[in-house]
């Protein structure tokens, strides 16, 4: 008799930036021209915990579902992320960032990321902050949460959607 396959693990999904972390303290390195990157991600140890998002985060691994951190932060700040999420005591999850040569926007890094990601679990939840990411995923049909809770002023806002949606570079 064959056994019956083991249920695939439930997976949620989390952005890092203005879903777990208030980067407002250092979007005025990416206002202006020509945008000071290396400050700009130099100040990532800095940032403090949206705690609502910590609080989902830490509701969710206990809830049993495993963690995904899917940022579009590169490779070359994963040293600083993982002390940063360590830090602020976030439940353990795989970490998947972008490369370091990848500009491409997150609407398009992130479904890719994603595809790969549910091919290990079945994703259940995936909280995002961008607002084209969201409407992105959501036409996709993934179940998503549209973390509105890191209030920016519209410059702010602007800054941090061409980081991601122009610059791809968060």
């Amino acid at each position: 008799m064959q056994q019956p396959e083991p249920p695939r693990p439930t997976i949620v999904v989390f952005d890092i930036d203005g879903v777990l972390a208030d980067v407002r303290h250092r979007l005025h390195h990416v206002e202006r021209k020509p945008k000071d990157w290396a400050s700009f991600f130099a100040a990532i140890g800095a940032d403090s915990p949206l705690e609502v998002g910590v609080a989902l985060a830490r509701e969710r691994a206990i809830a049993g579902h495993t963690i995904v951190y899917l940022t579009g932060r590169s490779e070359s700040q994963r040293e600083i992320t993982v002390a940063w999420l360590s830090e602020y005591g976030l439940p353990e999850g795989r970490l998947v960032m972008r490369r370091d040569d990848d500009r491409r926007p997150a609407r398009l890094y992130k479904p890719e990321a994603l595809r790969r990601i549910g091919s290990q679990g079945t994703v259940i939840e995936v909280i995002d902050d961008d607002r084209t990411v969201v409407e992105v995923l959501r036409a996709a049909g993934w179940p998503v949460t549209h973390a509105t809770w890191m209030t920016i002023e519209a410059d702010e806002q602007q800054s941090l959607f061409a980081a991601q949606e122009i610059d791809g570079r968060t």
